[in-house]
């Protein structure tokens, strides 16, 4: 049952953080909550893009005084930041107001600062507002109207996609790159846009995290096999070990899964000392060597983290961090496939 993975909201930060937070941050916000259409051309539509300052341009204080380039774009497609039902004026509705500004302020200071930001030392983000289906559409009995609200989402999502290939572009390498929700319909856009199609010749990989690539969906050969592999796909989901919930039990393995501490989708278990690092609750603090991974029965396992008061975690789902435990390594490895791309296609390298 691939739509109950979402049980939690779906950026680490929001474990902890309280709707004030929010409603205070919105207030910088200048749109009001109205059922408009996005217009791409109009940045305010874009939670992170390179012509405007957001959050997605944020980097770690550690990681102050590395290189930083803009070789490629990315495309990231956010998660679910709508957890509520209703809107903040009571309205109940299935997909997010585009212009709300508590759901916007909770998109750029969760998932845009402490996920996107994970793509930008050598990359433009492009991270486009849509108007995401509630969460309770994962668990609505009708899956008609549960289906019309995603359809309403991947509009969206998709518009914005020929909107930036179309002004942007210009033929630029990119990264498709997503988490839950985000990963949902970056499946269905890179099945409709990119696979088999010329577009997949520009595409450096796809990171589809926190959602299964069910294996009859995906062959095996669209799938990275290692950290060098290019034009592949991506994408792991995070339990603790021995830990598999009643909604993905009935898929019995059946999900490609990548091991983002080695790259490749078999199932040896990878030690902690090769966890480069961490980006947890403080932006500006990594932890380093916090878990292990391990890849098993479609899903990806760790022990239990060990960060700072680690102790009082007692969740076992980690699906709010699929990329927060693995930041760096993934930092890491969009350099390495960036690398890797330019030099198989232009036959020399990016420095």
């Amino acid at each position: 049952m691939r739509t109950k993975w979402l049980l939690f909201p779906t950026a680490l930060l929001c474990i902890l953080s309280c709707s004030n937070k929010y409603s205070r941050l919105s207030k910088q916000y200048t749109f009001r909550t109205e059922d408009k259409t996005p217009h791409y051309e109009n940045l305010e539509y874009w939670a992170a893009h390179p012509w405007k300052k957001d959050l997605s341009d944020s980097v770690p204080a550690p990681l102050g005084t590395e290189k930083r380039d803009s070789t490629v774009d990315v495309f990231f497609i956010h998660p679910t930041t709508f957890t509520h039902g209703a809107d903040r004026h009571g309205k109940n509705r299935g997909n997010a107001a585009i212009d709300d500004p508590y759901i916007n302020a909770r998109t750029d200071y969760t998932t845009i600062l402490y996920q996107a930001s994970a793509f930008n030392q050598h990359a433009r983000v492009f991270a486009p507002r849509y108007r995401q289906a509630d969460i309770r559409n994962f668990f609505e009995k009708d899956k008609i109207k549960a289906a019309k609200n995603f359809d309403f989402a991947y509009a969206d999502v998709k518009t914005a996609f020929l909107y930036y290939l179309k002004q942007w572009n210009k033929g630029r390498p990119f990264i498709l790159a997503s988490h839950s929700q985000g990963t949902l319909l970056a499946e269905r856009l890179y099945k409709e846009l990119i696979i088999d199609k010329p577009l997949e010749k520009q595409m450096v990989a796809a990171y589809l995290v926190g959602w299964s690539l069910l294996k009859d969906e995906f062959s095996k050969e669209k799938l990275c096999q290692d950290s060098l592999q290019t034009n592949c796909l991506c994408g792991w989901r995070t339990l603790k070990r021995n830990f598999i919930p009643y909604f993905v039990s009935g898929e019995h393995g059946n999900s490609w899964v990548t091991n983002p501490l080695s790259w490749t989708t078999t199932g040896e278990r990878i030690p902690k000392k090769y966890n480069k690092g961490s980006v947890l609750l403080k932006f500006n603090t990594i932890y380093r060597h916090t878990t292990d991974a391990q890849v098993e029965d479609g899903l990806l396992f760790v022990k239990r983290p060990k960060f700072p008061w680690s102790f009082l975690y007692l969740r076992r789902n980690y699906h709010v961090a699929d990329i927060n435990l693995f930041y760096i390594n993934l930092r890491h490895n969009i350099e390495q496939r960036i690398d890797q791309f330019m030099i198989t296609n232009t036959s020399e390298p990016r420095h």
